[in-house]
């Protein structure tokens, strides 16, 4: 049994994947917040040189070809969809390879809402429509970013 497969529910692993996160951020100088409760829309808050940005947190371990799905749906207690008033970033971590996915809220939340996306981090993918989000893997300098700049790049 794979070691995220041993987690009890998905809340249980969903609050250890925002502990990664958190970490990761962390490491990279980042200051960490938290908001307390899960009141938000939003896991994390990052601050970094003056702006805020806040962060979604999601994951996936669901292979399918040569990348992973990952759902950008809000979870069942949340009667609402997501807002590009609420949500600056996605950060999307494919579990079994260790590798996050930095994406502008923007994106997914835009004109052409997308609730699933395609992520291959290990290899180059077959559909052009997939290859979009390899520009966002790893990119931690989009947290070096401002709200405005976050939504006006990509919308």
């Amino acid at each position: 049994m794979k070691y995220w497969e041993k987690f009890k529910s998905h809340k249980e692993r969903g609050e250890w994947v925002e502990l990664q996160f958190m970490a990761a951020a962390a490491q990279r100088r980042f200051a960490v917040s938290k908001p307390w409760g899960d009141t938000k829309p939003y896991d994390v808050g990052i601050e970094h040189a003056g702006n805020y940005l806040r962060i979604q947190v999601k994951s996936t371990t669901m292979r399918s070809g040569a990348g992973y799905l990952c759902q950008f749906h809000p979870n069942h207690q949340r009667k609402q969809d997501y807002s590009l008033k609420e949500i600056d970033v996605f950060a999307a971590f494919v579990i079994p390879e260790n590798v996050w996915y930095l994406i502008p809220a923007a994106l997914l939340l835009g004109k052409h809402r997308k609730w699933i996306a395609m992520l291959c981090p290990l290899t180059t993918p077959k559909k052009k429509a997939c290859y979009c989000w390899e520009g966002f893997r790893e990119n931690w300098e989009l947290l070096k970013k401002s709200r405005g700049e976050l939504l006006h790049c990509w919308v």
